[in-house]
């Protein structure tokens, strides 16, 4: 039967409900498999269904962690389920199937998770949007014409419409927060290595890339995080260790605070009235709250920054394919990788070793120059994103763009491209929307996007940057913040 008080709960509260027998996990996944229905077909946010599995767990005895019996999503990339298709938002990888869990969604399945399916994500992650042509655009439930973000925007839109109180996600540049923001939620992207990327892959991105969850209340995060962080065996490095319980920093006083706030983008772009509107006013909550906000901007060569992060990206979508290739057992045909990201691949080709080097080592020594920064400040507020949501379907390339990435997908131009200054284009225009994410990534410092303001019926995310191994007082203040200004309750018009 209907369970409509489902959406009220967070995933912390649901696991209550089941754990003191009030709701059988049952009802929880026939919630969840309703909710879909209605909705997907107008958010295109699941697009691999396991309903039949996850009423057979359902009726299963449940592991005996912090979420047992509730309902969860799996963004299509990074993590493997065994027996559970992963396309990674390609036509190259439509039916492949791991034979064996990741270590990450091994510790997700023993926190208790009931698997529902698998969410839509831009091809191999790489937009901030997510509009793969395999399985078409995903939309914003708070505003269908909009985007959810990217990557993990099919994640964020199935968790805002209610559809599940936790999701999966991965943030090479910001593709925890940017969907966060976007959608209403609370997005942590934890420190350099305190979730396991292991068995099958040793450092994602150079250590840029980590996984975790986007979910509806801080102590979902928190209490997810708790079950889950930690080295896996053969990682390259471990997190510093929490002092205590993540979950036990929520609610914790976290005293008062000096932190620093900037409205200016941190690659240079414009930045939109409205999310500058919105990081004031986040400002002024935490100095009612009693901490002191100075405005201050963390300083290093941006410019540079976003060359070297788009050379190591377009080397690592190269590694990807090469990786793809050898899973599907045959070279990538046309059809199989979109333009865009062949031609990155190619270009990923042409970029040599040394370059490619070069490029990771100014990337790492970027942590070195703002470490200074925050020996000043406890915390860096910003808005998350440069834009509102964007239109869904306005980053497709058009005109002469568009023409010269169908010549180079056909031709080995990739060379020509990069010397004509295409890396450089590229980088300027991956800043445009999203200006305020990827330098954590490479610093490897948390950070997080608080759904702290609304405008125009869309929310705007707000971005709280911590020091390297300092979850704790990130989620101090985002508790703090979620009392003062209570989130849960905002729903999306018609998604209860």
């Amino acid at each position: 039967m209907p369970f409509p008080e489902y959406g009220a709960y967070d995933g912390t509260g649901l696991a209550e409900l089941v754990r003191t027998k009030q709701i059988h996990p049952r009802e929880l996944v026939d919630e969840a498999i309703r909710r879909i229905d209605v909705g997907n077909p107008i958010l295109n946010a699941v697009i691999h269904r396991l309903d039949e599995t996850a009423r057979r767990q359902a009726e299963q005895p449940l592991a005996d962690g912090p979420f047992a019996g509730v309902p969860f999503l799996a963004k299509d990339l990074v993590s493997t389920w065994a027996g559970v298709p992963q396309a990674s938002g390609t036509n190259l990888m439509k039916g492949w199937i791991p034979d064996h869990d990741s270590e990450l969604a091994r510790r997700w399945r023993k926190a208790g998770v009931i698997l529902m399916g698998k969410t839509n994500t831009p091809e191999i992650g790489l937009l901030p949007v997510t509009e793969p042509k395999a399985f078409g655009a995903s939309r914003n439930p708070w505003m269908p014409g909009r985007t959810p973000g990217g990557s993990s925007g099919g994640s964020a839109s199935a968790v805002a419409a209610g559809f599940v109180p936790i999701a999966s996600g991965g943030d090479g540049g910001g593709s925890i927060r940017i969907p966060s923001a976007c959608c209403g939620l609370f997005g942590l992207k934890p420190t350099r290595a305190r979730t396991p990327v292991g068995p099958d892959i040793g450092e994602a991105w150079l250590g840029c890339a980590i996984e975790h969850v986007l979910t509806r209340s801080v102590r979902d995060s928190a209490a997810m995080l708790d079950a889950t962080h930690g080295a896996d065996p053969g990682a390259p490095y471990a997190a510093p260790a929490p002092a205590r319980p993540f979950l036990a920093e929520v609610g914790a006083a976290p005293g008062k605070l000096t932190i620093a706030m900037t409205a200016k983008a941190l690659i240079p772009t414009d930045v939109d009235p409205a999310c500058v509107r919105a990081v004031e006013d986040a400002a002024a909550l935490l100095r009612s709250l009693g901490h002191t906000v100075v405005e201050a901007h963390p300083e290093f060569d941006a410019a540079q920054f976003a060359l070297d992060f788009v050379t190591m990206l377009v080397g690592e979508v190269a590694a990807d394919v090469a990786q793809f290739e050898a899973l599907a057992g045959h070279k990538i045909k046309t059809g199989d990788l979109e333009k865009e990201t062949r031609v990155l691949a190619q270009m990923g080709g042409v970029v040599s070793a040394g370059e490619f080097a070069l490029a990771g080592r100014r990337l790492r020594l970027v942590a070195r120059r703002l470490a200074g920064f925050f020996t000043k400040y406890d915390l860096l507020l910003t808005p998350t994103l440069a834009k509102p949501p964007i239109e869904v379907g306005s980053l497709v390339k058009q005109g002469a763009e568009e023409m010269l990435m169908r010549v180079a997908e056909r031709v080995p131009i990739a060379g020509l491209l990069r010397r004509m200054g295409a890396l450089q284009r590229i980088a300027n225009e991956a800043w445009a929307f999203v200006p305020f994410t990827a330098v954590w990534n490479a610093t490897g410092q948390p950070a997080a996007s608080l759904p702290l303001y609304w405008e125009n019926g869309l929310p705007l995310g707000v971005q709280l940057v911590g020091r390297f191994g300092d979850e704790a007082t990130i989620l101090r203040v985002a508790s703090q913040c979620e009392a003062a200004r209570p989130w849960l309750g905002k729903r999306p018009p018609g998604f209860p």
